[in-house]
């Protein structure tokens, strides 16, 4: 069959075919454009909020520094997968390369990984500012920072290493056609013939140390701040505590609503186009919305991003 090469005895797979969005192929035009839309927001969102933190002195604090994380994050979350589908919205094939399927799970897997644990590290941050705040300082040093964010890096990398190499060992031989518009590894298991109880007992293993872990870490944090909140005497002093987590709740929620939505589905009434929808939200619309969260709902953002604004015009009239 087309995508498949003979080996000796064996079948090699040369490519996957992409069945996400083929319900309607009279859209692709519409879909193309809303996505370039919603990609090229993203990454102008997300380089101004590295920007912003990079060049504004007052953004020099570890939340934003975490929050830097979270931008480059972003970036290579939705670039891992959106360019790829926005070419094959123009080929008659929506194709990808073994090679290419196998890169897009590995960056995949690594930018979910680490910012589920990066989230988690700024829960953390808003607990010692809150909670803490006369030690904020050297608990949240400069060293301890870097120490956290690379923390979240490595949890990522090692759990994707893992799931890419326990997947290059599988024979796929079913089928090349994914019912999805990028690669997945609950997807290739589907595809596979051979034993995949190691897989999955190493992805459900997963799933708590990198998923569960980190959201039952927010969820300890946020009740602590909530605590430790209420029991500040002005109302003044409390919406302002409060303002300083609410960017960070918000996304939060986004991210792990939309995740367990997209993989803690019931299969019962599955339907492609469902699946597409909620993928969409979770890999290309949520790293679309976190700058625009914390833009909007920041006062410290928003004036640095207005400086920055009018420096960049008044230098260019000058001129």
């Amino acid at each position: 069959p087309k995508g498949f090469r003979e080996m000796g005895n064996e079948t090699i797979i040369d490519e996957f075919i992409f069945l996400g969005f083929s319900n309607h192929p009279d859209l692709y035009v519409l879909f193309f454009l809303v996505f370039l839309v919603i990609y090229a927001v993203t990454l102008v969102g997300n380089v101004m909020i590295l920007t912003l933190i990079r060049t504004e002195l007052t953004l020099h604090t570890p939340m934003y520094y975490f929050l830097s994380n979270l931008s480059f994050l972003d970036i290579c979350y939705t670039s891992a997968t959106v360019p790829v589908m926005l070419v094959n919205f123009f080929r008659s094939r929506k194709t990808i390369s073994y090679t290419g399927c196998v890169a897009q799970l590995f960056f995949l897997i690594t930018c979910a990984g680490t910012e589920c644990v990066l989230l988690a590290v700024m829960a953390y941050d808003r607990y010692v500012a809150i909670c803490s705040p006369l030690h904020y300082v050297s608990i949240m040093s400069k060293k301890a920072c870097i120490k956290m964010a690379g923390f979240s890096w490595l949890c990522g990398f090692t759990n994707s290493l893992v799931h890419t190499l326990l997947t290059l060992s599988l024979a796929i031989c079913k089928s090349n056609k994914l019912n999805h518009f990028f690669c997945d590894v609950p997807l290739l298991l589907k595809l596979s013939c051979s034993d995949t109880s190691v897989n999955e007992t190493v992805l459900h293993l997963a799933s708590a140390l990198i998923g569960l872990s980190p959201c039952l870490f927010i969820l300890v944090s946020y009740i602590r701040i909530i605590m430790a909140i209420l029991k500040i005497n002005s109302s003044k002093g409390r919406v302002k505590a409060f303002s300083t987590c609410a960017s960070h709740l918000i996304v939060v929620v986004i991210f792990y609503g939309t995740s367990n939505f997209n993989y803690n589905r019931p299969s019962s009434g599955y339907s492609l186009d469902v699946d597409t929808l909620v993928s969409s939200l979770f890999c290309i619309v949520t790293p679309m919305l976190n700058p625009i969260i914390y833009s909007l709902r920041n006062k410290v953002v928003k004036a640095a991003l207005i400086k920055m604004i009018k420096k960049y015009f008044f230098s260019s009239s000058s001129t």
